[in-house]
């Protein structure tokens, strides 16, 4: 029987993969999920697989960190020995997002003349220095599915030259938030997450190398970070963890351990604001009704920009201590679908390839 071949590496992928995953098993779609490894700390990883309920990888290439050439090189040797060695070459390749777990895998079924379907696709940040949009745009342009998050990402896509083949759905993270929010408050309080911290506090993931192995831009920002008068909640990510403690840590931030998914969403339920160089929790915190500042020049979900629920500051003191103080000058207003893309995603699946 012909499958589908998910390939995930990194945590949002987790996520997302989780919703999809479950539609496609309720519309009869057999799947196998391959996990390439590029997130191998248990709190980044295998945590993901045990609270979501994501079937478990037919195999984890165990690929771990490294330059981003030998990281996808490896993902790509391994994924292709994979597929070459199945007994039935899979009906389609499905890749999330933008890592270079997407890359391989988009590139392996390209080369072997497997249809490749690209959920999140669209994306841009028109910045080509981040290892991102390479990924990102280079999936795109070799892909025969694209699911678009919004009408913006159809634009990006067309001005490419990119039109077979592209439907706008919605954006699956929406739809795992509505999923396992509930969930989340049923297995955790915030008390479970940050004992120590109370009264209102600001939610803060810095782990963008433009921001963490640059020393003025990380200096930057936590010295922004000690001028706020709120407790900040910073979840560190494992490469960034030495570095950061070198350094000298305002008294009112709270470094924690890298947080599962449903910790996630209670501190994000929970915080008074939101201070990010990530992409998707720029959609979780506008998606909570919290307002966000993204320490980046740009950002792929322009739409979050409207209304002043997002704002852009880049690594910039100041303009970080500006953003804190504003309010948003609009109402909040849905964005990125109506929580059933995955649902979407498997009806044209079902149609366009089976």
């Amino acid at each position: 029987m012909s499958k589908i071949v998910t390939i995930v590496g990194a945590r949002p992928q987790f996520v997302k993969a989780a919703v999809v995953s479950k539609a496609l098993n309720n519309a009869g779609i057999a799947e196998t999920i391959i996990h390439t490894g590029q997130h191998y700390d248990y709190n980044m990883s295998s945590i993901f697989w045990d609270e979501l309920g994501i079937p478990a990888p037919e195999k984890n290439l165990e690929v771990g960190s490294g330059n981003h050439g030998t990281q996808t090189g490896f993902m790509m040797q391994k994924l292709e020995e994979y597929i070459l060695s199945s007994k039935t070459p899979p009906r389609a390749l499905m890749v999330y997002g933008d890592t270079n777990s997407t890359l391989a895998g988009s590139l392996v079924a390209a080369k072997l003349n497997i249809p490749v379907i690209h959920v999140e696709a669209g994306l841009r940040s028109h910045n080509r220095e981040m290892p991102e949009e390479i990924n990102r745009v280079v999936t795109d342009h070799v892909s025969n599915l694209l699911f678009c998050s919004s009408e913006e990402s159809i634009k990006e896509l067309n001005r490419e030259g990119i039109t077979e083949g592209v439907h706008v759905v919605g954006d699956v993270m929406h739809d795992a938030l509505l999923t396992f929010s509930e969930k989340a408050e049923e297995m955790f309080t915030l008390r479970d997450i940050i004992p120590g911290v109370h009264g209102e506090f600001v939610l803060a993931t810095i782990h963008r190398p433009s921001n963490t192995d640059q020393a003025e831009n990380l200096k930057a920002i936590l010295q922004a970070f000690g001028e706020i008068e709120k407790t900040i909640v910073w979840p560190v990510h494992p490469r960034n963890k030495a570095t950061i403690t070198n350094l000298d840590i305002p008294d009112n931030l709270v470094l924690t351990d890298p947080v599962s998914y449903f910790k996630m969403m209670i501190l994000l339920g929970n915080c008074s604001l939101v201070i990010t160089d990530s992409g998707g929790l720029q959609k979780e915190a506008y998606w909570m009704k919290k307002r966000c500042i993204t320490v980046r020049n740009e950002t792929e979900w322009v739409e979050t920009l409207s209304g002043g629920w997002n704002t852009l500051t880049g690594a910039d003191t100041s303009k970080i201590l500006a953003a804190v103080v504003k309010d948003p000058e609009t109402n909040w207003k849905p964005l990125y679908g109506d929580g059933k893309a995955a649902n979407q995603i498997t009806k044209i699946i079902k149609e366009e390839l089976f």
